[in-house]
């Protein structure tokens, strides 16, 4: 197989995740009627299930793809912050760089689900920024973490606070000073914070409201193209990888840039997509792939997670599969 070089490559990689971890919790049944109480669907429980959910599900999904995960984060003290720490040693993903907090609570994401389609999602979080006590012991942590060679750094923000505009700068600055590879993956409040990446992935939603600009990818490319640009200039990085949700991919870097179209999938959910794209991307861009490999394998895995209800991970082998009959063949 044309890829198998640099999917070796992948092995054992130590990969520094950063950001905020959640528990995916998933409540899971069949809808055979409405309520007479009110006009709600009735589920009938088949079971439920917790799951690693954001820089938790990077992790796992740097996991399953070979590589050597530590997760940082700050979590709360209490039985939603011991269930994801049961899961990441099950998972055999370290723990060293975790903060427990009792001044804050773990974020759980809810989902009910019938027949493949989400119903409904409870959110149960704290979204304020760290105090300066956590926020100092958790760069503590990551300090004393990177005494040890690491591959790459991946910071993944969902803005529940754990990543501030301090923490990230001086991350960043640290990956730098010691030549470790760093990407990221952005949301709004911190859009402008990852000055020095290597590797920037905003989606189409969030390339958009981070430069507080509207297009339309389809019909206005050359506004797209200025939009990159103005990314490029006003958050300075080596390589930026756009998702584009049903068009595919975009990356660029100082010489090239170069768009990949979705492959045709029966989408059933969405969510953890960008995960599976960061962990990916990273993995490759570590591995020696170009820009044009890093875009098209992390098109695929992003691609095939969409096909499974919840948030899921890609497992090596299913990529390779994958890989082989769209790319090669």
């Amino acid at each position: 197989m044309k890829y198998n070089t640099l999917f070796e490559q992948f092995k054992n990689k130590k990969i520094l995740v950063i950001g905020d971890v959640m528990l995916d919790s998933y409540v899971l049944g069949k809808v055979n009627r409405i309520s007479p109480e009110a006009p709600v669907p009735i589920i009938s429980l088949k079971k439920k299930e917790n799951r690693l959910g954001g820089a938790g599900n990077v992790a796992l999904n740097l996991k399953y793809l070979g590589a050597q995960p530590i997760i940082a984060s700050v979590i709360g003290k209490d039985i939603e912050g011991q269930t994801l720490i049961d899961l990441f040693d099950k998972r055999g993903i370290s723990t060293v760089g975790i903060v427990l907090s009792s001044k804050r609570k773990t974020t759980v994401k809810t989902r009910v689900i019938s027949s493949k389609q989400q119903l409904l999602r409870i959110d149960s979080e704290d979204t304020h920024p760290l105090n300066y006590t956590h926020e100092m012991e958790l760069l503590s942590k990551i300090e004393s973490i990177l005494k040890e060679p690491i591959d790459a750094i991946i910071l993944e923000d969902y803005d529940k606070g754990v990543l501030g505009t301090k923490s990230i700068q001086k991350i960043i600055s640290m990956a730098q000073n010691m030549g470790i590879p760093i990407t990221a993956d952005p949301k709004k409040n911190h859009f402008q914070d990852f000055h020095g990446l290597t590797l920037f992935k905003p989606n189409l939603k969030e390339l958009k409201e981070g430069l507080n600009t509207e297009f339309s990818f389809l019909t206005e490319p050359k506004k797209f193209e200025q939009a990159v640009a103005n990314l490029r200039k006003n958050v300075p990085h080596q390589i930026s990888l756009i998702t584009l949700s049903e068009h595919g991919i975009y990356i660029c870097d100082d010489s090239k840039s170069v768009h990949f179209g979705a492959h045709k999938r029966e989408i059933t959910d969405v969510s953890g997509a960008g995960d599976t794209v960061i962990a990916v991307a990273t993995l490759c861009l570590i591995s020696g792939g170009s820009i044009s490999e890093i875009a098209q394998i992390s098109n695929i895995a992003g691609g095939m997670v969409c096909e499974k209800p919840g948030v899921v991970s890609v497992h090596i082998d299913e990529l390779k599969i994958e890989v082989d009959k769209l790319l090669v063949s």
